[in-house]
C-alpha cells in the first residue's frame, strides 16, 4: 500500500452535538482542545494528509488556529462515515488518494503507531476496509454490551478477518475475545459504496454501523494491537483524559 499525502487521507470527523458531553470536541485537555490533540497525533503518524471534517465553524476555526486543516461538511449527516466521505471528496475531487482513514475525534491519547497500524492490513489483503481490536483482559468487559466484540478468523500474525461484530459475549467456548476499536482504514471505492447503502438489518439490531459493510459482502480485516485508546464520551472520561495529560 502506498503511503504519503498523495495516496492516503486521514479524516477526523468532529461535531459539537453530543448527548452525554456537549461540545466535547472543544473540551480543554491540559490547555488544548481535544480535537486538536487528535489532529496532532494523526499528523505524527505521518501517513497522509490530515484534516478535521466538521459542520461547526467554531471547531473549524480552532483547528485552523492550531495549524491544521479543517473541511466544512453538511450538517445533516447520519454518521461519521458519511461526513468522512464528503470531506474526502472535497479534499481530493480527482480521487488520487485511494486509502481514507477515519480517526475518531474523541480519542485524544491515540498513539501515532496505532493509527498507522489500522492501515497495514490493506497492504497485503483484498480487504475493503481494515480496523483494530485488542484482546480483552478484564472479565467484566466480556459481558458488557457497551464493549463491542469482533469475531474473526486468524489470517496471519495478529491479524483477523472479521466475520461479525456484536455487543454480546461471543464467540462461545475457550479462547480470546476481542474488543473492537472504532478506527477504520477504507479503500476509497469501498467507502463510496458503503455510504450509498441503507442501514442494514443487523446494523439496526446491534446499533453497529460496520455490520452494514459485512452484510453487503465487504471484507473487513482486523489488526490486533496492545491497548484500547481512551475514548472520551462522558464527563468521567474527560476527567480521566485530563489526569493522563496532566501527568505528561
Amino acid at each position: 500500500m502506498a503511503t504519503g499525502s498523495e495516496h492516503t487521507l486521514v479524516v477526523i470527523p468532529a461535531r459539537m452535538a453530543s448527548s452525554r458531553l456537549p461540545n466535547k470536541a472543544l473540551a480543554d485537555i491540559a490547555g488544548e482542545p481535544m480535537v486538536v490533540r487528535v489532529a496532532r497525533q494523526a499528523a505524527l503518524a505521518n501517513i497522509g494528509r490530515v484534516a478535521v471534517a466538521t459542520d461547526s465553524r467554531a471547531i473549524a476555526e480552532v483547528v485552523e488556529a492550531a495549524g491544521f486543516e479543517a473541511v466544512m461538511t453538511r450538517d445533516d449527516h447520519q454518521s461519521g462515515s458519511d461526513r468522512v466521505f464528503e470531506a474526502a471528496t472535497i479534499m481530493d475531487p480527482e480521487a488520487r488518494a485511494q486509502i481514507i482513514l477515519n480517526v475518531q475525534g474523541d480519542i485524544p491519547a491515540i498513539e501515532p503507531e496505532t493509527i498507522r497500524r489500522a492501515a497495514l492490513p490493506l497492504a497485503g489483503s483484498p480487504a475493503d476496509l481494515a480496523t483494530l481490536a485488542v484482546e480483552i483482559a478484564d472479565e467484566d468487559e466480556k459481558t458488557n454490551p457497551s464493549i463491542v466484540k469482533v469475531i474473526g478468523t486468524p489470517i496471519g500474525e495478529r491479524l483477523l478477518r472479521a466475520l461479525y461484530f456484536t455487543r454480546a459475549t461471543a464467540p462461545y467456548g475457550d479462547g480470546p475475545l476481542y474488543h473492537h476499536i472504532g478506527l477504520y482504514a477504507w479503500r476509497r471505492t469501498a467507502l463510496e459504496r458503503f455510504v450509498s447503502l441503507k442501514p442494514s438489518t443487523l446494523e439496526r439490531r446491534e446499533s453497529l454501523e460496520q455490520l452494514r459493510a459485512l452484510e453487503d459482502g465487504m471484507r473487513i480485516d482486523v489488526a490486533i494491537v496492545d491497548s484500547v485508546p481512551l475514548g472520551v464520551d462522558t464527563p468521567a472520561d474527560l476527567a480521566r483524559a485530563r489526569q493522563i495529560f496532566g501527568r505528561k
